[in-house]
């Protein structure tokens, strides 16, 4: 049975940093292209970035710059740092897992976590 679990989300103010992780149980990582999305409040879940298999990383425009994402191969998990943080970063975000590059950027991935919230306050 395949998990996802992301953790590190919690409460923030403006300008301040989180690190998410998403560990995984059932797959391996390293096979896979990862996938950071987010939910804001009222809206439906939108594209963070992209991590590939042979580590290339994709992010909107929204985060660019503010956002890096890495793989622990060891240990199985993926981490999103986000700084500067800002108030419409506020969302539930979840981490997903798929053997297509394709199928995470159109949300069709095979696996998803439950999600961790981040809520940053002005």
């Amino acid at each position: 049975q395949v998990q996802l679990v992301e953790s590190g989300g919690g409460l923030v103010q403006a300008g301040g940093s989180l690190r998410l992780s998403c560990t995984a149980s059932g797959i391996t990582f390293r096979h896979n292209v990862c996938g950071w999305f987010r939910q804001p409040p009222g809206k439906p879940r939108e594209l963070v970035g992209i991590i590939e298999n042979i580590g290339d990383e994709h992010y909107v425009d929204a985060v660019k710059g503010r956002v890096s994402g890495y793989r622990n191969h060891a240990q199985n998990v993926i981490y999103l740092e986000m700084d500067n943080l800002k108030p419409e970063d506020t969302a539930v975000y979840y981490c997903t897992a798929d053997s297509s590059f394709r199928a995470v950027q159109e949300q069709r991935s095979q696996y998803w976590g439950l999600g961790t919230q981040v809520t940053v306050s002005s």
